[in-house]
């Protein structure tokens, strides 16, 4: 097996879910090699059955590995970080892969009317009954942030894979406001989106020139 895994993404700007095993993998210290697809070309899916058997991204190569599903993903770099994607209690470790399972297989009507769109400026998108039960969901799970505690400032103290998981939301929220959040999910928001590794991912977002017009929503 190679020393540095591959994480093969979409782009930067749009892709919340390459956005999720990349930004835990900067918090567990992890060296990975990065390889972008862009996203909705002719040749996309072609080039991304090259890396992947689903033909989607991302998906995480290391030696003879792969390993094409972001939850999967995370699992694994928590264990090349001697288990430390996930908190060290038992209990902790249960409530956080639950939420982040909520995340994976939940909330359709933020997902729907709120892509992910880091570079876009701050949009309007009108509210509906599924989306303000979404986003009240949302703001419940970001209150139990440590919010204060420098140590431990995240969703269940030291970073972790349910943070992750909630990072593209947090962008999200930046983009089409905070209407429907608690001041502490608010806090979270704001505390998730300035962290310096994600300063990292938006860095390189700006720096991309493509344009998904189905992803470009609100007013």
């Amino acid at each position: 097996m190679s020393d540095r895994p591959l994480l093969v993404i979409g782009n930067r700007n749009y892709s919340s879910w390459s956005l999720r095993p990349w930004i835990l993998a900067q918090h567990l210290e992890l060296a990975l090699d990065v390889h972008r697809i862009e996203l909705d070309t002719p040749n996309f899916r072609s080039e991304a059955l090259r890396h992947s058997p689903t033909g989607r991204v991302p998906v995480l190569i290391h030696g003879d590995l792969v390993i094409p599903e972001s939850i999967a993903i995370m699992e694994y770099l928590s264990e090349l970080a001697e288990a430390r994607g996930w908190p060290a209690s038992r209990v902790q470790r249960a409530e956080a892969r639950s939420v982040a399972a909520e995340m994976h297989g939940g909330f359709a009507a933020l997902r729907a009317s709120y892509p992910m769109n880091i570079r876009a400026p701050q949009r309007r998108i009108a509210m509906t009954p599924a989306l303000a039960k979404d986003i009240s969901r949302v703001s419940e799970i970001l209150e139990r942030a440590n919010l204060g505690h420098d140590e431990a400032p995240w969703l269940f103290g030291r970073y972790c894979a349910a943070d992750a998981m909630f990072l593209p939301v947090a962008f999200r929220f930046k983009t089409y406001g905070m209407n429907g959040l608690s001041a502490e999910a608010a806090a979270y928001v704001e505390q998730a989106t300035a962290d310096p590794r994600a300063a990292e991912w938006v860095a390189m977002a700006h720096a991309e020139v493509e344009t998904l017009e189905q992803e470009e929503v609100g007013c």
